[in-house]
């Protein structure tokens, strides 16, 4: 069965104010990521480049961690405290995130994001102890918060029939910038510290300017040239409204049927256990490389940057595979394809954790990095279908319980201090909550379209409450 949202009405001749083909509500029904058509394709690059940054400021710590351990003198509980905070901070403000670009659109809300988190990011050219170290770490995990706007604009921007591909893409391209820091970060620092004679101390400090110029400038860019909707701005459609419209859909009102969508929390979960550790991965895998196998700073940033580089074509392919089974099987499809990605990336992470050599290690790794980035993509996949009014609290539950199974692994199974697993074994118990907790995909039914197990519903819900369902 097909999903109330699956096909979007196609207009049949060619709107006048679009380049390319759009339904009866101007979203558009193809996706080109290479093309830059306005306003559609113009705020996907706006939205993929600006999260890049975000990734890129946030990750940015993990790469040069043996370089800053010794110079502040952290403990192995101090580093994991911190990695625990990086990933707190996003919890809440994507939570606020989602109902805010519910009020005044995605663009207002990640751009005012990025540039308040900013000078955060410069800040941590200026800490000198273990406390301040996780205070930053805490205060820049916020910026992650932007991808709930990314994910708000895309759905916002592009119709049932492509939303998958486009939530894929937008996300999956942003999260390179969390392998590109792995990469480029050492050499910053390396550039300062060899060329440049600096000491070590000052060349970690002075490479921490140039993450956040870069988010600064992208918060300028998507001021200047995005646009919320097909037509227009939040503050121009708004006035449009009538009053009745604005009253059902003010903000206690969007987040209160937002958070009595139980699709919603299960979503949040599953994400949690996909892209939640696929956030530990990006925090703990450098290191893990660096300690277990011995290897040199750069080098063990090249393998990590690898894990992070595959997000180019594993969570656009994730969306690509969740579009596809949707026109054919529905939002059934969407939930098979979802499942059985979730749990080949389980197996893989537990394997991950078993390989006691170098290559087998980078291996396992890099297909464990395809089928887990694939799942998130599959899972947004999912969610523009679950609430059409209360789409950005949707989201952001779903976004908040990535960062919050972070948290969650980070905190169980790599926070250091007194804690007898080792990273190893840890990386393996992850896998297993992944398998676990995909066993919840199987409780998710739409009335209109079905579950995994189910078919629709032979009694049609009232259509006026449908904004709850689907």
């Amino acid at each position: 069965m097909q999903s109330a949202m699956e096909e979007s009405p196609i207009s049949r001749t060619q709107q006048p104010l679009f380049s390319i083909p759009v339904d009866v509500n101007h979203k558009a029904t193809e996706f080109n990521p290479f093309s830059i058509s306005s306003p559609h394709m113009k705020a996907f690059h706006l939205a993929w480049f600006s999260l890049f940054s975000c990734f890129f400021s946030t990750f940015s710590i993990p790469p040069l961690l043996p370089i800053i351990r010794e110079d502040l003198h952290l403990s192995k509980s101090d580093v994991g405290n911190a990695a625990v905070a990086s990933f707190a901070g996003s919890i809440l403000s994507r939570l606020l995130m989602g109902p805010t670009c519910d009020l005044v659109g995605p663009r207002i809300a990640s751009a005012t994001l990025s540039l308040i988190t900013a000078p955060i990011v410069l800040s941590t050219a200026f800490i000198s102890s273990p406390q301040a170290f996780i205070l930053i770490r805490f205060l820049i995990g916020f910026c992650l918060a932007n991808f709930v706007a990314n994910q708000f604009w895309m759905s916002s921007m592009f119709s049932g029939r492509v939303v998958g591909i486009a939530n894929g893409f937008a996300a999956g391209w942003a999260n390179v910038g969390s392998g590109v820091t792995q990469l480029l970060m050492p050499l910053i620092y390396s550039f300062y510290f060899k060329t440049l004679n600096l000491s070590s101390s000052t060349a970690w400090r002075i490479a921490f300017i140039f993450p956040a110029i870069f988010q600064a400038i992208t918060a300028v860019m998507v001021l200047a040239f995005g646009q919320d909707l097909p037509d227009g701005n939040y503050k121009h459609v708004k006035k449009n409204k009538t009053s009745a419209d604005n009253h059902k859909n003010n903000a206690f009102n969007i987040l209160f049927n937002g958070l009595k969508n139980y699709r919603g929390w299960i979503l949040g979960i599953i994400y949690g256990f996909c892209f939640g550790v696929e956030l530990t991965t990006d925090n703990i895998i450098a290191q893990y490389f660096y300690d277990r196998f011995s290897l040199d700073i750069e080098t063990a940033g090249v393998i990590a940057a690898s894990f992070g580089f595959a997000n180019i074509v594993s969570r656009p392919a994730g969306g690509v595979l969740s579009d596809e089974m949707g026109r054919r099987f529905g939002i059934r499809g969407r939930l098979w394809s979802l499942w059985v990605v979730q749990m080949v990336a389980g197996l893989l992470c537990y394997f991950l954790g078993r390989m006691n050599s170098l290559l087998g290690s980078i291996l396992v790794m890099s297909c464990f990095s395809l089928f887990v980035q694939a799942a998130s993509g599959l899972t947004f996949g999912v969610v523009p279908f679950v609430s059409k009014r209360s789409l950005g609290v949707i989201s952001g539950m779903t976004g908040s319980g990535g960062t919050l199974g972070a948290v969650v692994t980070q905190l169980l199974l790599f926070s250091g201090g007194d804690s007898k697993i080792s990273t190893e074994k840890g990386i393996s118990i992850m896998g297993l909550m992944m398998l676990f907790c995909s066993i919840l995909l199987t409780l998710i039914y739409f009335p209109k379209s079905g579950g995994m197990f189910c078919g629709a519903s032979k009694q049609n819900p009232d259509s006026s409450q449908y904004h709850l369902l689907a």
